[in-house]
């Protein structure tokens, strides 16, 4: 249990930080919009890594190194596009009208290709799950599943409870001046997040 333990509370410590895509499953929750499928997509990929890592995925970026500078600029890249974009829609207003109901719903496999690039190209995902916990759970020999489950156990119990509090929000966001806030704050995240990553910070 003490690795189980230990993965759990690794897990939650990585996660619970604001980013790219925890930013998006707030937003899904707010909108009600595809969220069980969201949240679904965001724990069983983060399960995926996390096993990834502690089965030995840390060791083979140390072998191939060109393959972290190709994720960091690549992160780099999407996190401004989509940074730009959330603040066009926090200028304009257009999530407003979605929270008014004037916006029809953003269809699931737009809402998906969206999720899916900012957890598989974002490489704060990657270094967290893979390389980090990766590294980590060489620390307990021979309790490696019970390390990975923990982590995994963390990542399914915040991103549902992420995605479906939310919904105790939507009062505040009946307002539309508080969904251009919301959008103006995502931007602000994700190009933060991007410069850190092009000066090498994490």
């Amino acid at each position: 249990m003490g690795a189980y333990w230990a993965g759990l509370k690794l897990g939650l410590g990585l996660i619970v930080a604001i980013g790219a895509q925890n930013a998006f499953v707030l937003r899904q929750g707010l909108r009600r919009e595809h969220v069980f499928a969201v949240a679904l997509f965001c724990a069983l990929s983060d399960s995926l890594l996390i096993a990834l890592g502690v089965a030995g995925f840390a060791a083979l970026s140390e072998a191939a190194p060109w393959m972290l500078p190709l994720m960091r600029w690549g992160g780099v890249a999407f996190l401004l596009a989509y940074a730009a974009r959330a603040a066009h829609s926090a200028w304009r207003g257009e999530a407003a009208l979605a929270a008014a109901g004037g916006q029809a719903p953003v269809p699931l496999w737009g809402v998906m290709l969206t999720v899916a690039a900012l957890t598989w190209a974002n490489p704060h995902v990657w270094l967290d799950t893979v390389v980090l916990l990766g590294a980590v759970s060489a620390q307990f020999p021979g309790k490696g599943v019970a390390f990975a489950a923990g982590a995994i156990s963390a990542s399914f119990g915040f991103f549902f409870l992420l995605a479906y509090g939310a919904r105790a929000l939507a009062p505040l966001f009946a307002r539309p001046v508080a969904w251009r806030i919301l959008d103006a704050g995502v931007a602000a995240v994700m190009a933060s997040i991007a410069a850190r990553l092009a000066l090498g910070g994490m």
